[in-house]
């Protein structure tokens, strides 16, 4: 996972209309994955290739971040870009795995209702000339475990050892993963409240 860019760089690359970079390119390419990734999944149960396309995913993801800096390129479509394509990526695969019935219906309903009810505060937020709230590192940590958590479900709805290794594994990133993505979230809508407290600048 890339790491997040501090409120400070953020407010210093808004002023930066830079589009053509080599980390929004970067970006760009993980969103378009996306649908490969699924049909992938759900048209020849290809589960190999799906994981490759998952595992270049997780390198771009940490590499648009890291070169961001190198490169100086950091930008506020890019800082966009990123959780939009993080969150692309967990619905797919939710979808993929409930059609394939690796989890249940009503995990995947949790896990979107989440991002859902996040979504929800997003109007208040830009009256307010806000974008989004700061990610912080819990946020970081859950996607990172749903990130791992569905590749080695994927892996453990096979038969052989394999599998078997990789189910219980697969079921820990999946639980620590959710309750922290539903902590976050409780994170969150308290970080919105104070918002929604503040008066609003003219």
């Amino acid at each position: 996972m890339s790491s997040q860019p501090s409120a400070s760089e953020l407010a210093a690359a808004s002023s930066r209309p830079v589009v053509l970079t080599v980390p929004n390119l970067l970006s760009f390419s993980r969103l378009l994955g996306v649908p490969l990734f699924l049909w992938l999944l759900l048209g020849p149960h290809a589960d190999g290739w799906a994981l490759v396309i998952l595992m270049l995913s997780g390198i771009t993801d940490w590499a648009d971040g890291v070169l961001a800096r190198k490169l100086d390129q950091q930008s506020r479509l890019g800082a966009l870009l990123d959780p939009v394509a993080d969150r692309l990526y967990i619905l797919a695969t939710l979808v993929g795995l409930v059609l394939r019935h690796v989890i249940p219906l009503w995990l995947a309903v949790l896990i979107i209702g989440r991002d859902l009810a996040l979504a929800a505060t997003l109007p208040a937020l830009r009256r307010r000339g806000l974008t989004g709230l700061p990610v912080h590192y819990l946020g970081k940590a859950a996607t990172f475990n749903l990130l791992y958590a569905f590749p080695l479900l994927l892996i453990g709805s096979h038969s052989g050892t394999l599998a078997t290794v990789a189910k219980p594994i697969a079921w820990a990133f999946t639980i620590w993963g959710t309750g922290l993505y539903l902590w976050a979230a409780g994170l969150y809508l308290i970080q919105f409240r104070r918002v929604l407290a503040e008066p609003v600048a003219v």
